[in-house]
């Protein structure tokens, strides 16, 4: 055991860490049928601001590297926000999501795995809830063969829980953490090549690409300046 935390305010949650991989999980999740009561917590103030920046990102991303008459799947697409997004960016984009209400992508909804029926997939504020990360991810990879997703990386002296903010004790939903050496173990397992900026956004992939250019793209501020020359009619 690493450590030992209290999770939604009562219950007393053991958290293990991989010597291997620098892998921290929560022992098995009991609490998150309490956690999802709602599947967007109340206390993400944070959520429409965050995805029109991934929208900006993802954009520079698939112009950068994918072809832009493809199609798009966001996986865990919480309340369709990011997928209404990426449509009115002229991008073909659908949403997959098993728990929670579809708001603003109603009719764009996919309800089951086809085989690499996607360009790309994207997973945002994903990763760090999947209670068997390996077999979500072979999922994911059954929509497409690149993912690009985020989570925010462990810092290279792991904290322990009520440490680090993103461990996010109050709610209950954050049950996996990830380093730089989990993903390159996750890249290796499936056999893709990883790129990241090195904290929050990263991309799987079957590409050969420049891990520069990906890191530098992949910037807010980068992205915010590329989305001006990036312009297409928008999608119903």
């Amino acid at each position: 055991m690493f450590s030992n935390a209290r999770v939604l305010n009562k219950y007393s949650v053991k958290y293990y860490f991989c010597d291997t991989c620098r892998f921290v999980q929560t022992e098995d999740p009991y609490w998150l049928n309490e956690a999802y009561s709602e599947a967007i917590a109340v206390s993400d103030v944070g959520l429409v601001d965050r995805n029109i920046k991934f929208s900006k990102i993802t954009r520079a991303v698939i112009r950068t590297f994918f072809d832009c008459n493809g199609k798009f799947l966001d996986y865990g697409g919480g309340y369709g926000l990011f997928v209404r997004l990426m449509r009115d960016y002229g991008l073909d984009f659908y949403r997959y999501d098993k728990f929670c209400l579809n708001l603003f992508a109603k009719g764009f909804e996919v309800e089951n795995e086809t085989k690499n029926t996607y360009h790309l997939a994207t997973a945002f504020e994903v990763f760090e809830h999947l209670t068997q990360p390996l077999d979500d991810i072979k999922m994911m990879l059954g929509f497409s063969g690149n993912i690009l997703f985020s989570t925010l990386l462990l810092p290279q002296n792991v904290p322990r829980p009520g440490d680090w903010w993103y461990y996010a004790l109050d709610t209950g939903q954050h049950i996996a953490f990830y380093s730089l050496k989990t993903l390159v173990f996750i890249a290796q397992r499936f056999n893709l090549n990883l790129y990241t900026n090195g904290t929050h956004m990263h991309l799987l992939t079957e590409k050969k690409l420049s891990g520069f250019l990906f890191k530098w793209v992949s910037k807010y501020k980068v992205a915010l300046m590329l989305s001006l020359f990036y312009r297409r009619k928008s999608l119903s």
